[in-house]
Formats: C-alpha cells, structure tokens, sequence
C-alpha cells in the first residue's frame, strides 16, 4: 500500500517506520523544526524494552496537496491539533480511507463532516514514548494491555478494516477490532484524563505520584466517576476488562497504581505523553467535563484534578497522605477471594484418584 502517514511525533514516526519495514510505500508528513531535524539525522528510534537502536529514512513531506494519492492517510496527532488539520485532509479527495489514531471524548461528528462517513476510521495506538532531541524512545505494548485497536463508526467488520488490521499486524503491532470504537475512545479518555491530571497536580513525575497517596487516590476516583458520567450517557465501559476500575475495592486500586507508577515504562508510556501533551489533555478533561454536565453524575476528584491540566495552578506537596481511603467493599472481595481458593482447592482434591 501507498501510506501517508500525518503527524511526526513519536506515534507517527513509530508507526511509519514499522510500516515501511514491513514492505508498504511510507509518506510521512513533517513541519517546522521537525522537518529539519528529520531531514537531518532521519528517524532514530530506541526501543524502551531492549534497548534496541534503529535509524531509517522514510519519505519527508512537507504538506499533503489535493491531488496526491494514497491509499491509506494514518494520522497521529494530538487531539488539540486535529482541528487544524482537518481542512488540509478534506482538500483531498483522492485518499479513500482516513484512519484517525487521536484521543477523542466529543464523538467523531467533525470529522464525518469534514472528510466524509464513508472515508473516516477511527482508532487509537498501542504504543506510547517520548523524545528525547531527535531520538524517539518507545514502547510497543502488548495486546492483552492495549492493543492498536481500529473500528469502523458503525461498528462493521469491513473489507478495508481487515485489510488495515492486517497490515499494521505485519508491521509487528498488536491489533484488536473494536465493535463499538467511539465508546472504546470515550472510555479511553475517562482513565487517561485522570491520570495525567495525576502526574500535574506533582509537577508530571510519575516517581513522585507513586509516592503521593493522594494524588493517586483522587485518580482512582476519578476514573469511576469517569465511567459513571459514560454509564449515565448509555455509553458501555470498553474493553470490559476496564471494569475492573469499577468493582475493585478503591484500597487495591490504590496500591495497584502506585506499583505501576514507579516503574520505567510508567515513565516512558505516561508520563512522557502526559508531559508532551499537557494543552491536548486540558482540552480532554475540558471534553470530559462537558460530558458530565446535566448527568447529575457528582464528580468532586474529576474537577479537582482538572484544575492541575493549568501549568499556572500550583502542584500539591508530594507525599501527601490525608484523604482517608475508602475500605466499602474489601471486606467482600476478600471473602470472595478465599472462598474461590477454597473451591479451588476442593475441586483438585475431589479429582485426585482414590
């Protein structure tokens, strides 16, 4: 396939580079300082996990015109630049298939009507990095975490969808297909909003958000008052596994996170797109905001945390502790727990041989 990738970020020189390895005619779209830097030194990745370099060329452009062809334009751009390019995408009507990989809280109805139903996918990447001068530092995560997950906005399994799949797979990027992509985004949105707002209200060190309790504590509730605000709105919490924010007693959850945050891919996956995308995830707390307006949904942790997406709202102390967690529901699950051990246990008992 002709590929034009949009956006030069991490995401975009990541998903671009894999693809022209993997065999596909790669374009990637390039402004500014960027621009010369690619130009410079080419893409220069590092992989998080193995610490594995690769330096390639791909083809730089500078802008899409009308008339040029692809089969595919992937765009990976920040959520709060996405209104700037869709005028640059709608120009040209020679590009059948566009695949929004952006966070998205409002629905896709701008960009329907910018480029049209039937040329819009929608999904979200399974990777995450940062960069560091003209390196990109990245990590691939795996499917089972979050996969590169496509969906078509009426939730078919299409031709062209499949296709997408296929070749992003070969790419070596886990992929799911999402019947329902405009929740999977949404609800996105309700987890990834609370956390970076987290990582704000300390300053956007993941080490010293593992080790402030309440900063974790107040994203924790966040998220459910998130989910609930999507529940309130018919939305499903998608992938059902994210449910787990739901019914997990807040005390787990909240030593959970914190082992997650004081680890190194916290700091690469979160808190390196947090902290180069701090104005997207105000507008997406602004977005998610909106969506809880008229609900009737209270969301006290939400709007406190939202006030720390302003680089002029002073960071809490870190290592502060003085929210009292809530303990409803350990008590069950841990009950719950013993007895599926104990049922465990006589089942491998009752099946030993006499």
């Amino acid at each position: 396939m002709d590929i034009l990738v949009f956006g030069a970020g991490v995401l975009g020189t990541l998903y671009a580079t894999r693809l022209q390895e993997a065999g596909h005619r790669v374009s990637l779209v390039a402004r500014g300082a960027r621009l010369a830097e690619l130009r410079e030194h080419g893409i220069v990745l590092e992989s998080a996990q193995s610490g594995r370099w690769t330096a390639v060329g791909v083809n730089i452009v500078e802008a899409l015109a009308p008339d040029d062809r692809y089969d595919l334009a992937i765009v990976l751009v920040r959520h709060d630049q996405l209104a700037g390019a869709l005028p640059t995408l709608a120009a040209n009507r020679r590009i059948p298939t566009v695949l929004l990989m952006v966070n998205n809280a409002s629905g896709p109805s701008e960009a329907v009507q910018a480029l049209g139903h039937g040329r819009v996918l929608l999904g979200f990447p399974g990777a995450g990095g940062a960069r560091r001068g003209h390196v990109v530092r990245y990590n691939v995560l795996p499917g089972w975490l979050q996969a590169t997950t496509l969906g078509e906005l009426d939730g078919r399994s299409t031709p062209r969808l499949r296709t997408v799949a296929a070749a992003l797979r070969r790419a070596g990027f886990p992929v799911e297909i999402s019947g329902d992509i405009d929740a999977w985004l949404k609800t996105h949105v309700a987890w990834v909003s609370p956390v970076a707002n987290a990582l704000y209200m300390v300053g956007g060190s993941n080490d010293d958000l593992a080790h402030t309790r309440d900063g974790v504590v107040l994203m924790v509730r966040a998220i459910r008052e998130g989910f609930r605000v999507l529940r309130a709105h018919g939305i499903p919490i998608t992938p059902a596994r994210l449910r787990l924010f739901e019914w997990l007693p807040e005390p787990l959850l909240v030593v959970a996170w914190r082992r997650v945050l004081a680890t190194r891919f916290a700091a690469t996956v979160i808190a390196g797109h947090a902290n180069a995308a701090r104005s997207e995830m105000a507008a997406l707390a602004a977005e998610l905001r909106a969506l809880a307006a008229g609900t009737g949904v209270p969301t006290p942790a939400m709007d406190e945390l939202a006030a720390y997406a302003d680089p002029a709202q002073p960071t809490a102390p870190v290592g502060s502790a003085r929210l009292p967690l809530r303990w409803q529901g350990l008590l069950l699950a841990l009950t719950m727990a013993a007895g599926l051990a104990l049922a465990v246990r006589l089942r491998r008992a009752c099946s030993k041989k006499p």
